[in-house]
């Protein structure tokens, strides 16, 4: 059984690679590279696979799912520069995928390991991620 707990957060980034020159971070990367940064309405969707436990009937109480997301991913990135407020990406292109990974990670290390993670990360209407720790 599947379940899934779904929040919002707003950041700026700027995908580039500073040994880069601006006219190659611009063909690989377009306007996203821009210098004065630009941001995102995140979508967060955590999926939590499990056993629904006989005594309560949940697989995860979501309460504890939604104050795990908040601690330790909406008040680490909501209404931050990835790239300059962030440790997490101060090595790291925060791309999507980037971003989904990073709090696929942070989520794992505070699950019970009967818990399996998706972690999907929507950037605009258009471009989406999943990240499954593969």
């Amino acid at each position: 059984m599947k379940v899934c707990r779904r929040e919002t957060f707003n950041s700026a980034h700027r995908l580039f690679r500073e040994e880069w020159s601006d006219e190659k971070n611009k063909e690989i990367f377009g306007k996203c590279s821009h210098p004065n940064y630009h941001g995102h309405n995140y979508v967060l969707e955590v999926w939590v696979d499990g056993p629904i436990d006989p005594m309560t009937g949940f697989v995860i109480d979501l309460k504890i799912l939604k104050q795990i997301i908040h601690e330790h991913v909406l008040e680490r990135f909501d209404h931050r520069n990835l790239n300059l407020d962030c440790p997490e990406f101060k090595e790291l292109i925060p791309t999507t995928e980037n971003v989904a990974a990073v709090i696929w990670n942070i989520l794992r290390s505070k699950l019970d390991d009967k818990f399996s993670l998706e972690v999907q990360v929507q950037e605009t209407e258009k471009n989406k991620v999943l990240y499954t720790g593969n």
